[in-house]
Parts: C-alpha cells; sequence; structure tokens
C-alpha cells in the first residue's frame, strides 16, 4: 500500500501556508479600498437624491427628517413627489447610519460616514468619509 508519509504532508502545509501568507494580505487591502469606494458611490447617489428632493420640495430636507425624507414622505410637505431612492436607505459599508446635516459646516448639506472605525477623524481605512 501506498501513500504520503508524514514529512511530504508537512512540506505541502507549509507551501500551502506560505503562499496563503502573500495572498490573503493583499486580497483584504482591496476589500478594505473597495469599501471605501461603496461609501463613496452611495454618497453620490444621495447627493444626487437630495438634489431631486430640492427640486420638488425647494429646500433639502432638516436634520430631524435625515435622509429618509427620500424614501418616506415627511409630516406635512405636500411638494414631496418621491421616493427618491429606489430601496431604503443603505447603511454605510460597515454596517452604520450614515450622518445627513442640513445646513452643513463645511458645505450646504453633509452626509458622512465615519469609516471603519465609526468615530470622527482617523486615517486610511478608518478615515471619515463625506461629499466635502
Amino acid at each position: 500500500m501506498k501513500g504520503f508519509t508524514l514529512l511530504e504532508l508537512l512540506v505541502v502545509v507549509v507551501i500551502i501556508g506560505l503562499l496563503a501568507g502573500f495572498v490573503a494580505p493583499r486580497y483584504f487591502a482591496n476589500v478594505g479600498k473597495s469599501e471605501v469606494q461603496v461609501a463613496r458611490a452611495q454618497i453620490d447617489a444621495f447627493e444626487k437624491a437630495l438634489d431631486q428632493y430640492r427640486l420638488d420640495a425647494r429646500r433639502y430636507p432638516t436634520t430631524e427628517q435625515g435622509l429618509k425624507a427620500l424614501v418616506e414622505r415627511p409630516a406635512g410637505d405636500p411638494l414631496w413627489r418621491g421616493p427618491y431612492l429606489r430601496k431604503a436607505v443603505p447603511v454605510d459599508p460597515w454596517g452604520r447610519p450614515y450622518v445627513y446635516r442640513f445646513p452643513g459646516t463645511m458645505t450646504e448639506f453633509e452626509i458622512l460616514s465615519y469609516g471603519q472605525d465609526g468615530q470622527p477623524g482617523g486615517t486610511g481605512e478608518a478615515a471619515d468619509i463625506g461629499n466635502f
């Protein structure tokens, strides 16, 4: 009966481990970059929907109304012609709601995600992502 020796199996396991050690960091680095790109794309879609909302309602939603005003008519708003998004307002790629402020401090309105760490500020994948 022929089979593999323990030494041959160990060599194969070490080779697989080395390959995984080289490939995995590159793969996971790209996952972080793609999450940032998804957040930027969603913020861009929010900006377009908010501009359409403003054309109909003659103003942007208040901070209290938030991005929810893009899918549900705010109370007492007869000019609303939505929904302005096809689906419910998504959360950011890290599972947290986007922050919406009107008026904004740097732009007319602000939409932002606090990034991977969920805290204001940060660098790299933990940096804030917004429309400013």
